[in-house]
């Protein structure tokens, strides 16, 4: 596996596998219509590539096959961290995170994470700051803020 930088020709495999991994992983701690809510397979392709050339994005490639993505700003919000739905807790996630932390290096680091998410930033020394609910499309799905400290 190969970590390596964003690039926007990345972006329709990033979409897909943004929408079936949180179809697939996150089901077990959300409702089908949360999810919906969250990812609804019409992600506009020119904002999220915007938005990653805008972060620090890392892409995880595995024999020409993207198996995870994360971005983080220059303010230290990890945005994104997403890991293909066959390959879980295989250390890509990990990998990925903590390239993203190296790349912030001091300060601290802030990520709203998914109930799924919560116990994966907890191993990695993340606090949480406050549970929340935030609003999809008029639907209610409860994160964390949480931080890291570097």
């Amino acid at each position: 596996m190969e970590i390596r930088k964003y690039r926007s020709s990345d972006i329709t495999d990033i979409l897909r596998l943004f929408y079936d991994t949180v179809h697939t992983v996150n089901a077990a701690d959300y409702t089908a219509e949360q999810l919906d809510a969250w990812a609804d397979g019409n992600a506009d392709p020119d904002v999220w590539d915007k938005s990653l050339a805008g972060h620090y994005s890392l892409v995880a490639d595995e024999d020409g096959s993207i198996v995870g993505f994360g971005d983080i700003d220059s303010s230290g919000y990890l945005d994104r961290l997403y890991v293909h739905k066959d390959r879980q807790k295989c250390g890509i996630a990990s990998a990925i995170c903590g390239r993203l932390e190296t790349y912030i290096g001091t300060g601290i680091i802030t990520v709203h994470a998914s109930v799924t998410a919560k116990p994966f930033f907890e191993k990695r020394g993340y606090k949480t700051v406050k549970a929340q609910e935030v609003e999809r499309k008029g639907i209610l799905l409860k994160n964390y803020v949480m931080i890291r400290e570097m």
